[in-house]
């Protein structure tokens, strides 16, 4: 199967091996590799907007994985910007390709997920062609932990994602074998002001706390406290997250695994990184870790 090319690499993130890798070391200043945690990381929630905007939140929850040590495969859970995906869709075989080369897709996991869950997951690579939730995460799974594989996964934005979460993570606990299988929930926050077509609190200084205060809080105080089957809603009822369905689905899996709680290892906007601007529209990010004992 040809590999799935990349679609928005020298747009999200640069366009060769070389830029790749040297912004990937940038986001993750600050953050001292090696030092191993007795807790293991076995989900993520992390942002997807272009690097320069999320990329030093994402790679927060990067880091907390490999605190862990190395991982065999993410299930990379992605949000949907795109029409026509109305069921859960499974990226099954083949590898995608970015400026670091391909990465393979974990076709034993894939089948046995498709198996397991038939009826709920479709096959769906085509879904997939257009989407950049989870092609942004990829490079960080290439350059950080180069021996793992993916099995991607769209969900959508349903009241049962949380409860597919837990489904996928008991089918891997069923079949992973030992292998240490890592789900990331890829979504923003709160997307606000007229380049969004939401601004209830107008404008300014002000508008942007809320936004990130009030808004982005209601959605992850339920991620942190691991109540996954209210996040689809809340996210609807408040637009307070474009991928509350990986959102959902993430939770549910660590919840499933053991988990208790989320930590929530960073909250950023993409104004911080601007700040010379007036708020205007902007976007919210989070960057958070669900651990079991080790």
């Amino acid at each position: 199967m040809t590999p799935r090319e990349p679609h928005v690499a020298g747009a999200f993130y640069p366009g060769s091996a070389g830029k790749c890798r040297d912004l990937i070391e940038r986001c993750m200043e600050g953050l001292e590799a090696g030092e191993a945690s007795a807790a293991r990381v076995v989900a993520g929630i992390v942002p997807h907007a272009g690097w320069i905007f999320s990329g030093p939140t994402a790679a927060r929850t990067f880091d907390a994985v490999r605190r862990g040590g190395g991982v065999d495969t993410f299930l990379l859970l992605g949000a949907v910007h795109v029409w026509g995906v109305e069921a859960p869709s499974l990226y099954a075989s083949g590898a995608w390709r970015t400026p670091l080369g391909d990465v393979s897709i974990d076709e034993e996991l894939a089948e046995a997920l498709l198996q397991r869950l038939a009826g709920e997951l479709v096959e769906a690579p085509e879904a997939h062609q257009m989407e950049h939730s989870l092609e942004v995460q990829v490079p960080f799974v290439q350059h950080l932990f180069p021996e793992a594989r993916i099995v991607p996964l769209m969900i959508p934005p349903e009241a049962t994602a949380g409860k597919l979460g837990r489904k996928l993570a008991r089918a891997v606990r069923e079949v992973g074998g030992g292998k240490r299988i890592v789900a990331l929930g890829s979504t923003d926050l709160t997307h606000y002001g007229p380049n969004y077509r939401f601004m209830p609190e107008g404008l300014g200084a002000r508008a942007l706390e809320w936004a990130k205060s009030t808004n982005d809080k209601r959605i992850l105080e339920l991620a942190l406290e691991m109540k996954e089957d209210a996040i689809v809603a809340e996210a609807v009822g408040h637009m307070n997250a474009c991928g509350p369905g990986a959102m959902a689905a993430a939770c549910g899996f660590a919840h499933e695994l053991g988990a208790h709680a989320g930590r929530l290892l960073g909250h950023t906007t993409s104004f911080d990184v601007m700040p010379e601007r007036q708020p205007s529209s902007f976007v919210g990010y989070a960057s958070i870790a669900y651990d079991v004992a080790g």
